[in-house]
């Protein structure tokens, strides 16, 4: 009976995903984006045969969910594992009410503006200042996440056939810079389909031997109650359970990475109803995936406390997925499992840079169909992420973390913005994106130096926060009322 019991709260998480995206998904698509699917979306209108073209729809889903994927769903749930059961809540409601929403609209709001880039559309909503300023910024994450994800794999392939990490490195970035300058289907849309088979097949498996071994009692889990829901970081008083975790698990619950990967496939996706199945639904399975390895990983060693004990001996998330993996699916199921874990930031990085040189393309007003003109650009791209790749990767990522967090802010109020725009409630986009502005200003806030914070006390970083929140909600609500009145 308590064996049943530990299963509970990973059921249940993955039954609410589910039921967000048939219910809540259904909600925002017919009530908040009113899908048209008369509409011609700019596959069919702007088809240049290299990043405007029609793909089907299964495929456009595939490219996505791995797109969006990258480490974050996997090594970030782990990270956030460490905090306890209370992971499960940001998980779930972040990803159905926030994540899934912020994705959907991202795409949506491209399709709308002839497959316009991140900070264009920003800018069509927020206004040409604030678009100038993402143009650098969202550049700058890029080429980051983009690093990420050639250095991460790189250590994982060495492990599973060690070379030398430097090989490794130069034959991801050499795939990156084929990936980013053919046209879409030739690689990305031909061999996704692939690597997204080794990715389901690595969370279906590593999710069903968890399941077996919870129901026969040789694992057990922290379930959540109201004595779990606490911090149980080893380290309470610099990894606070509010902001942190919010941070720590960004790709499993919300990420503003993800709003720059949905316009390339709002660039292909041939009717706008299959909107919501691939925008919504490709963030609700990642929600999916990062609910397997939280729970995963908690399992694997014992509970909270034995996954932060682990880290502290030295297991990183690599080296406790490389073991789950051995564990619990033999050597065969291992290798699969873990070629899925290094499609995923592989798929991600070469989007990445794809996504840069669309949005250094939209900023220049450069035609990308001829083949020198996308070389003009990705040439400066790899020399300078060539150059930040020898920083420190732990330095990177830190980050990348909370930069990711402000993108998806932003974007929430974009949309919220776009929702004033055509008359329809925003509060629906509103309130996600003041929870998340308070989120990130209270990290920067009471985050340690090192990662980007300045370290107050929390009271202090709480204060601030709520105070620059309600101010920054107040600006929009007076603004948006000016903008509907000069409209009218």
């Amino acid at each position: 009976m308590s064996t049943f019991v530990a299963m509970i709260t990973f059921i249940t998480s993955i039954v609410l995903l589910v039921l967000g995206y048939l219910f809540y998904g259904k909600f925002v698509e017919k009530k908040l984006l009113r899908s048209d699917p008369d509409r011609p979306t700019p596959a069919i209108s702007h088809n240049d045969g290299v990043d405007f073209q029609p793909l089907k729809p299964w495929r456009i889903f595939i490219i996505q969910f791995l797109n969006i994927a990258g480490l974050g769903p996997i090594f970030g749930a782990i990270l956030g594992a460490a905090y306890g059961p209370a992971a499960y809540i940001w998980i779930v409601v972040g990803c159905i009410f926030m994540g899934a929403v912020h994705d959907f609209f991202s795409g949506m709001m491209s399709m709308r503006a002839s497959g316009r880039g991140t900070p264009s559309i920003i800018g069509i909503y927020l206004g040409k200042n604030i678009r100038r300023i993402m143009q650098v910024f969202i550049a700058i994450l890029l080429i980051g996440i983009g690093c990420s994800f050639v250095t991460g794999p790189a250590d994982l392939l060495n492990n599973l056939a060690p070379v030398s990490k430097l090989f490794w490195v130069i034959v991801i970035f050499a795939y990156y810079i084929l990936a980013t300058l053919v046209p879409i289907d030739k690689i990305i849309g031909r061999i996704y389909p692939y690597l997204g088979a080794v990715l389901l097949f690595m969370a279906v498996a590593v999710g069903c031997a968890l399941i077996v071994k919870g129901f026969n009692g040789s694992i057990t889990l922290t379930e959540l109650t109201p004595a779990t829901l606490r911090n149980f970081h080893s380290n309470p008083d610099t990894h606070l359970l509010f902001p942190m975790l919010f941070i720590v698990i960004s790709c499993g619950a919300i990420s503003g990475f993800h709003s720059t990967q949905s316009p390339i496939m709002a660039r292909c996706l041939p009717n706008e109803k299959y909107g919501r199945p691939v925008f919504y639904g490709a963030m609700i399975c990642e929600g999916i995936v990062a609910s397997i390895w939280a729970t995963a990983a908690m399992a694997y060693t014992g509970g909270p406390e034995g996954l932060n004990a682990a880290a502290a001996a030295g297991s990183t998330p690599a080296i406790l997925v490389n073991a789950i993996c051995k564990d619990w699916l033999g050597t065969v199921g291992a290798i699969i499992a873990l070629l899925g874990v290094i499609a995923c930031p592989i798929t991600s990085g070469d989007t990445a840079f794809r996504s840069l040189r669309l949005i250094v393309a939209d900023a220049l007003h450069f035609n990308q169909k001829p083949i020198m003109n996308r070389i003009y650009i990705a040439i400066p791209i790899f020399i300078i992420a060539v150059l930040v790749c020898t920083f420190d990767f732990s330095t990177i990522w830190n980050y990348v973390g909370i930069s990711n967090q402000v993108l998806a802010n932003i974007m929430l109020w974009t949309a919220s913005r776009y929702l004033y725009k055509h008359g329809k409630n925003p509060l629906f986009t509103a309130i996600p994106a003041i929870f998340l502005t308070y989120v990130c200003v209270c990290y920067f806030m009471v985050a340690p130096a090192k990662a980007g914070g300045m370290s107050l006390a929390p009271v202090i970083g709480h204060i601030i926060a709520a105070t620059v929140t309600v101010s920054l909600a107040l600006i929009f609500n007076l603004t948006s009322r000016r903008l509907v009145r000069r409209t009218h």
